[in-house]
């Protein structure tokens, strides 16, 4: 499990602790910003609800379904290990996507917008930028119920690619997609400011993307 943690969250591993020599516990990483730099697209209300309740609650359950994995195989009891793994896969993928998500929000204004390599890669599979937005944005939105949209890194065919992960899956561990940018359309990221008007937060975090960050997501993806 957590080969997959780390293969999916390239500098949110900084919140996993390396001083065990078998399973790790997970810690949730501090923000890059005070929870109101991300307003008005994200309330401050919001992101210190969202960050300290919703995702400290999944790093929890993935310390406490760590530590019954790690019992469960010092014991060599492959049931145990088996019904852990709806918890391991819940929680874990939770913590990746939150990991993840905080890393590509910035403060509006301060990101100019994807250019160089990241440009000529949406350019290359969405026909522009604008072009990317709307189908992310229309892919995003309409995923039932619970879930995630995202632009990954497809390293087969070598481009981009738009997907949606169902719950708390994560991208690259379900898909084989290198996660580049994602946004969260759990109701629980949006509902107190946006209510039930999913499309209006999905633009709205179009103005807080840290188009930086993806960039240096793509440059490691291709290495």
């Amino acid at each position: 499990m957590l080969s997959s943690l780390r293969s999916s969250a390239p500098r949110a591993l900084r919140s996993f602790s390396s001083s065990s020599p078998a399973l790790s516990a997970a810690t949730l990483p501090a923000l890059a910003h005070p929870y109101s730099a991300y307003e008005p697209a994200i309330s401050a209300q919001i992101m210190e609800i969202h960050h300290s309740k919703h995702h400290a609650t999944y790093v929890a359950n993935l310390n406490a379904a760590l530590e019954a994995a790690a019992v469960a195989t010092a014991a060599g009891d492959a049931g145990a290990l088996i019904s852990l793994a709806p918890a391991l896969r819940f929680n874990g993928g939770g913590h990746i996507n939150h990991s993840l998500f905080w890393e590509n929000l910035c403060p509006p204004g301060s990101s100019a917008g994807p250019g160089g390599d990241l440009l000529a890669e949406i350019n290359a599979a969405f026909g522009g930028l604008d072009e990317c937005k709307a189908t992310f944005a229309a892919r995003t939105i309409a995923v039932q119920g619970s879930g995630w949209g995202w632009i990954g890194w497809n390293p087969a065919a070598r481009a981009l690619e738009i997907a949606t992960c169902k719950n708390q899956d994560p991208l690259q561990a379900t898909t084989g997609l290198v996660p580049i940018v994602g946004i969260d359309v759990w109701e629980h990221a949006y509902y107190l400011q946006y209510k039930n008007v999913r499309p209006d937060y999905v633009k709205a975090v179009f103005d807080v993307i840290d188009w930086e960050c993806a960039a240096k997501r793509l440059e490691a993806a291709k290495a």
